[in-house]
């Protein structure tokens, strides 16, 4: 039979084999079988079909089936893939066309290949026609085999192969490889793969099409893509084979039927086992499953769990990943807590992901007290189930800006309000005639305050106060606004804290609190969103101490228009963070450009955004080519912090930040160093609090001396003492001036580095400790004893943000004359599109106040943040819309522009702060010229010369 196939007609450049972008995403993988008869070639009358079929209206229902859109839905199986362009011809003698394929390499293991999930678009009892164009390409003599390949998955069954067809492909030759398939279960995921080709040959694929013979099928089909489990790598994790694979970490280790008198048995199977013997909180039971893991795959953990003994009825279990890589380094990873008792079994679940290849890897319980034994009915660690993307919530019949509160001016007396607790509520008037300053931007139409107010007598307790019932008028995903005057009487000599509060169902929700220490009126303002339809919504005022009275004025609960408040952002930002900008050619051919066309395009934005990483991040090149495409500045989440650089008196460990400042400089990131001292205690190393009020007042100097020393005009800023608003641990052992101090000779060591104050809930109104007001007092107090404050540090870890409560935050700031940073932002949410609608807010909100300099992420990768469901990309790489959005923001916030250059040789027009290419198309050909664009009020002349 004779072959035809259609050679290449350029060979794969040798700078993309070298430097493609890497998206690999690793999965075990067993060879297929390839005996079912039933999906062997069917006879040449299948070529026929399979052609017909393309040139017929039937769906495709392989998504981005020629590579047009890169490696969209495509997924490398533990190799490389990247997509270029190239002439190729489709049959022999027809002329080149343009087109793109992908080419798959690193290829370590046949099986490995390109694949794509069409769980989704498949169903049972319709046959599928398969035809795919292929290539491979590299050190290979003859001919190489690549094979189509459907990987089925069940929730309770082996995972299984069924082979689609086989096509031998020589070097640099096109190829059809066409097959079909036809499932008789509906498995709960289809995987489509194509594979074959030996190790270290790169399989190259033109384009694949997959079709079914019932077109009205699919064009009906929309079910979604159910979940998957994969096996469970723990080894007899039911304890059916006894102890095998099981051991104590520093204890004993024994298995029951049951314990207590019976009073225990196991929540499923027939035996737990009992780590016991404990004489340390890190003793339990633990499995190494060091080979069964693999790196940049995400891992979820299940397990039941309880405790036992020492006269404890509740402690918290934790599973813990102990980690060894191959130079020695450590490195333990918490995966789940939860809440145990003696009283019941408890499911504990979470999950994990490994950045680097490990040496040694160890999975185990901690955490009880010592003598309390951990109980472990079974543990399950698997491949985590790719969770699909949650849907924008649908939100209808949304009044922005209109109270939801009855009754709000008192115009019918308490009318729709009752007392919450014994307290007695009456209508006064008196109070403030014009609404609260943070609601004036945000509020809808409405009536001038009337000037009544809730008087609230004989509280006996702090949460009595006025409620109102509003379980019928909340909408779930809405953000709401809360804003509002209060009062307390005359008398007390402390200051009280007032507080809007909301009970839904069993829990408490913040809705704003203010600090109050006279008898005027205040603002109260905050925010809140519920997402979980609850049964009912109750908010009331609280907070004063018993036996003194509160007045309450215009209370508002409104829904937030964030959209408007984008539109006023975007003219505010366009006003301080843009330039007119005028280009000024010059040169020998500057006099004959009249009318020549020009095209700026702006490449960075010099803004800072930057991210928290750490030292394990670098171990993942998906990480930090994410990281250096997107961020300009960077802080390390642990690795400069004391706890880390010297754990134990005396043995420091640079080691990781250096390693992590080393990447940031050879990418030209900016780095803010995080921190020198934090003032809570209870993130102060044992061996500090041990030590005499002398001996730590020497400590804490040498800590200056070394860390600023060794790293003399690396850090662009510092956080000197971290947190002051929420700890006093150095203040307390070593005098209120040991704060001005710390800055003091931090400033004397480093002079370049600017000196940062940082703190928690200063702009969102729910935490009277760090208000604005108290912010500012604890900053001025600083500046008088002579610290040398040089920036605001506003962390940001913030929920359900409302613009006006965070530009007031701001606004009061700045009349200090400091850079204002937001240092470690992250917002959270389960619905990834609700995340990136907080995420909008703040970003926007940063990016419009001239008063801040800077944003820095809390991270941005699933199971690397602080907080659950404030990730950007998800854990295997897959940017989600919150990641989306951010992009989408840093696209906005480039210039670009084009135009003639006109009689005076110039080229105007308005543009951001950063980096520019501009080209020019002269009769001569094109020019290509770079600049930069400054800070500044007044328009910028840049000359270029030709």
């Amino acid at each position: 039979m004779k072959r035809l196939c259609c050679c290449f007609k350029r060979r794969i450049p040798k700078q993309f084999s070298e430097n493609s972008p890497s998206q690999s995403l690793k999965v075990d993988m067993e060879n297929p079988s390839e005996g079912n008869a039933n999906n062997a070639f069917q006879s040449e009358n299948l070529a026929e079909n399979v052609r017909t079929m393309r040139n017929s209206s039937d769906i495709n229902i392989i998504d981005n089936h020629d590579f047009s859109r890169g490696l969209h839905s495509w997924h490398p199986n533990c190799c490389e893939a990247y997509v270029i362009s190239a002439y190729s011809s489709t049959i022999e003698g027809n002329s080149p066309k343009p087109g793109t394929y992908a080419v798959i390499t690193n290829r370590k293991e046949p099986w490995q290949g390109l694949e794509q999930d069409i769980t989704s678009r498949v169903s049972t009892g319709s046959t599928y026609m398969v035809s795919a164009r292929v290539g491979v390409s590299g050190a290979l003599q003859g001919y190489a085999d690549v094979l189509a390949t459907l990987k089925l998955e069940y929730r309770n069954m082996d995972t299984s192969y069924l082979f689609i067809g086989r096509r031998s492909v020589s070097k640099d030759c096109w190829e059809n490889l066409e097959g079909t398939f036809l499932l008789s279960t509906m498995p709960d995921r289809v995987i489509f793969y194509l594979e074959g080709p030996s190790p270290g040959v790169n399989l190259l694929i033109e384009s694949v099409v997959v079709s079914c013979s019932s077109s009205s099928w699919c064009n009906s089909q929309s079910k979604g893509s159910p979940l998957f489990e994969e096996e469970n790598i723990i080894t007899n994790w039911k304890f059916d084979d006894g102890l095998n694979g099981w051991s104590g970490r520093g204890c004993k280790v024994v298995l029951h039927d049951s314990m207590a008198d019976g009073k225990i048995v196991p929540q499923s199977g027939k035996l737990f086992a009992a780590a016991t013997e404990r004489t340390q909180s890190w003793n339990g039971i633990q499995q190494e499953i060091t080979g069964k893991v693999n790196r940049k795959l995400a891992y979820e953990v299940s397990s039941v769990v309880r405790i036992y003994g020492n006269n404890v009825t509740n402690a918290d279990v934790q599973a813990t990943l102990w980690v060894q890589a191959a130079d020695m380094r450590e490195q333990y990873i918490g995966i789940a807590k939860v809440k145990a008792t003696d009283k019941e079994w408890v499911q504990m679940q979470g999950k994990f992901l490994l950045n680097g290849s490990p040496s040694r890897v160890v999975i185990y319980l901690e955490g009880p007290p010592p003598g309390t034994d951990i109980l472990l009915n079974s543990l399950v660690v698997k491949h985590a189930a790719k969770v699909p993307p949650s849907p924008p919530p649908v939100i209808e019949d949304v009044v922005f800006g209109v109270n939801i509160i009855a009754n709000s001016d008192l115009n019918d007396g308490t009318n729709g309000w009752f007392p919450l607790g014994n307290c007695t509520l009456s209508v006064g008037t008196g109070s403030p005639h014009i609404i609260p300053p943070m609601a004036r931007d945000s509020l809808g139409a409405h009536q001038p305050p009337s000037g009544r107010y809730i008087l609230v007598t004989k509280r006996t307790q702090t949460w009595m106060g006025p409620a109102q019932m509003i379980t019928d008028k909340v909408k779930l995903y809405v953000t709401y606004q809360v804003s509002g005057w209060i009062r307390i009487a005359p008398g007390p000599t402390s200051p009280q804290s007032v507080n809007v509060a909301l009970g839904v169902d069993d829990q408490w929700v913040n809705g704003g609190q203010v600090e109050i220490r006279d008898d005027r009126w205040h603002e109260i303002g905050g925010s809140f969103r519920i997402e979980k339809k609850p049964a009912k919504v109750m908010v009331y005022v609280q907070g004063p101490a018993s036996g003194i009275d509160f007045m309450v004025a215009g209370l508002q609960i409104f829904p937030v228009d964030r959209h408007a408040r984008f539109r006023s952002l975007r003219r505010q930002t366009d006003k301080i963070r843009k330039h007119d900008i005028i280009l000024k050619l010059s040169g020998s051919d500057s006099g004959s450009l009249l009318g020549t066309l020009i095209r700026v395009k702006q490449t960075q934005n010099s803004f800072p955004f930057g991210s928290c990483l750490m030292r394990t991040n670098m171990d993942n090149e998906d990480f930090v080519d994410f990281f250096v495409k997107h961020f300009n500045w960077a802080v390390f989440g642990n690795e400069l912090k004391w706890y880390w650089t010297e754990a134990q008196q005396g043995n420091f460990n640079y080691k990781d930040a250096d390693e992590l400042l080393n990447l940031c400089t050879s990418h030209n990131i900016q780095v803010r160093g995080h921190c020198i001292f934090w003032e809570v205690e209870n993130t102060v190393q044992q061996w500090i609090r041990n030590l005499s009020q002398s001996d730590l007042k020497t400590a804490v100097q040498n800590r200056l001396t070394g860390l600023l020393t060794r790293y003399k005009g690396k850090f662009r800023h510092y956080d000197v003492n971290n947190e002051m608003m929420h700890g006093s641990f150095y203040q307390d052992r070593l005098g209120k001036d040991i704060r001005a101090d710390m800055f003091k000779t931090a400033n004397q060591l480093d002079p370049s580095a600017i000196l940062f104050v940082n703190d928690y809930h200063v702009e969102d109104g729910c935490d009277t400790r760090s208000s604005p007001e108290k912010y500012i007092e604890h900053i001025l107090d600083l500046q008088e004893q002579g610290a040398p404050v040089g920036g605001i540090g506003i962390q940001g870890h913030i929920d359900s943000p409302v613009g006006p409560v965070v530009c007031s935050a701001l606004n009061d700031l700045g009349i200090l004359g400091l850079p204002i940073w937001f240092t470690e932002l992250d917002v959270s949410s389960d619905n990834e599109h609700i995340r990136a609608d907080d995420l909008e807010v703040m970003l926007r909100e940063a990016f419009a106040h001239p008063a801040v300099d800077g944003v820095m992420l809390w991270g941005f990768w699933e199971l690397f943040t602080s907080r659950e469901n404030s990730h950007l990309v998800n854990a295997e790489g897959d940017l989600n819309e919150a990641g989306r959005r951010y992009l989408a923001l840093k696209e906005e916030w480039l210039s670009h522009a084009h135009g003639h250059i006109d009689e005076q040789g110039q080229f105007s027009f308005r543009g951001f702060q950063g980096s520019y290419q501009v080209e020019i198309f002269s009769t001569k050909g094109k020019v290509i010229k770079t600049f930069a664009v400054d800070k500044g009020e007044e328009p910028l002349i840049i000359s270029i010369d030709l």
